[in-house]
C-alpha cells in the first residue's frame, strides 16, 4: 500500500470512527468499563467497554459512568444471542460503534445499521473476515495469538496481511501483542489502518483491574502466559472451538492444565474456590488474561497519556 493510499484509508477509518486517532481500547471483561472506555475516547480514540458476558446490571453501571461521553461497547455474539435485550439498551445510549466477536453476527446486524452505528467484527481467520464483510461489518479487527484473553492461533503477524489481502479496501485493525509504537508501526506495515490493545490499556489507571493485578503485569514476561480452556470451565463458561485464553500462569493453571474431561474435574466446589478467590484477587487461583505484549509495559499510566504515546505513529 502507497503512503498516500495509506493516508486516504487512515483518513476514511477516522471519518466512519469519528476519532482523531485509530487507537482503540479493547473490550476487557470486567476490566474495560465506563471510565476506561470514556478516557480513550476522550484523548482521541475509541474506547470500548467490555460487555462480552451480557452482565445486564453491570453494562447499565458502566453506561451510567459513560453517561453523554463517547463510548464504543463489544459483545461476545455466541453469548448476545440469548441475551439479546442486551444489545437493546445499550442501542438506546447512541454508542460510537459496536464490536462483535466469537460468533455469528447475522442475528445483530440489522438492528445495528438501523441505528446508524459503526460495526466492528473481530476475527481469527481469513474465512471469518470474508463471512463478517459478507454480512455487513464495516471494520474488520485481525486478532493474533498473541493477543490476552480468547482468541485462536494464528499469529498477528501472518494473520494481518492475510485479511487485508482478502478483503480490501475494507479497513482492517490489527489486535495481538500490540503494546508500543513500535507494535503500531509493525501493525500498519502489514497493511492495517489501527490497532485495539488490551493489554496494555489494561495497565492503565482507568481501567478496573485490581493493583494486585496491575502489579503483577509489570513483573510479568510473555513467557508466564499460556493458552488454556482452565478458567472458561472455572467460571461455568462453555466456550466454542477453536478459542482458547491466554492467562498468566499460575497454581490453578498447573493444577489442571492439560488434564482431560476439565468440564467434569472443575466442578460446582472447585468453581466456588475459584470464584472466592477471584473476589480476593487471589492470583494464585483467579485468572489473569493478559497478553505477549505485557513485556514491554514498564509502569501503570492515564489512558491518555497511553493515546499520546502512539500518536504520532498515524502521522
Amino acid at each position: 500500500m502507497s503512503s498516500n493510499t495509506n493516508a486516504k484509508a487512515n483518513f476514511n477509518i477516522l471519518k466512519l470512527l469519528d476519532v482523531q486517532y485509530p487507537i482503540i481500547s479493547a473490550p476487557m471483561g470486567n476490566i474495560a468499563g465506563g471510565r476506561l472506555a470514556t478516557a480513550v475516547s476522550q484523548a482521541g480514540g475509541l474506547g470500548l467497554i467490555g460487555g462480552g458476558y451480557c452482565d445486564a446490571d453491570w453494562i447499565a453501571q458502566q453506561l451510567d459512568i459513560a453517561d453523554n461521553q463517547r463510548f464504543g461497547i463489544g459483545f461476545i455474539s455466541w453469548r448476545l444471542k440469548d441475551n439479546r435485550a442486551v444489545l437493546d439498551m445499550v442501542l438506546e445510549r447512541n454508542p460510537q460503534a459496536i464490536m462483535l466477536s466469537f460468533g455469528d453476527i447475522a442475528p445483530f446486524v440489522k438492528k445495528i445499521k438501523i441505528k446508524g452505528i459503526p460495526l466492528i467484527c473481530q476475527v481469527q481467520s481469513v474465512e471469518q473476515a470474508m463471512d463478517c464483510k459478507n454480512k455487513g461489518a464495516d471494520i474488520i479487527i485481525a486478532q493474533g495469538t498473541e493477543a490476552g484473553g480468547h482468541a485462536a492461533e494464528q499469529s498477528t503477524m501472518s494473520l494481518v496481511p492475510a485479511i487485508v489481502d482478502a478483503i480490501s479496501p475494507m479497513p482492517v485493525i490489527a489486535a495481538g501483542g500490540i503494546c508500543d509504537a513500535r507494535g503500531v508501526n509493525a501493525a500498519r506495515a502489514l497493511g492495517a489502518q489501527g490497532v485495539l490493545m488490551g493489554t496494555r490499556f489494561m495497565a492503565s489507571h482507568e481501567s478496573l483491574a485490581s493493583d494486585k493485578a496491575k502489579a503483577l503485569m509489570l513483573s510479568a514476561k510473555a513467557c508466564d502466559t499460556i493458552r488454556t480452556r482452565v478458567f472458561d470451565y472455572a467460571r461455568g463458561y462453555d466456550w466454542p472451538e477453536p478459542y482458547t485464553a491466554r492467562v498468566l500462569q499460575n497454581l490453578f493453571t498447573h493444577t489442571w492444565h492439560g488434564q482431560t474431561h476439565l468440564k467434569s474435574l472443575i466442578n460446582a466446589e472447585q468453581q466456588a474456590v475459584y470464584l472466592d478467590a477471584c473476589a480476593r484477587s487471589d492470583f494464585d487461583i483467579a485468572g489473569l488474561f493478559i497478553g505477549e505484549g505485557v513485556d514491554l509495559i514498564q509502569e501503570i499510566l492515564p489512558a491518555a497519556t497511553i493515546v499520546e504515546q502512539l500518536a504520532g505513529s498515524f502521522y
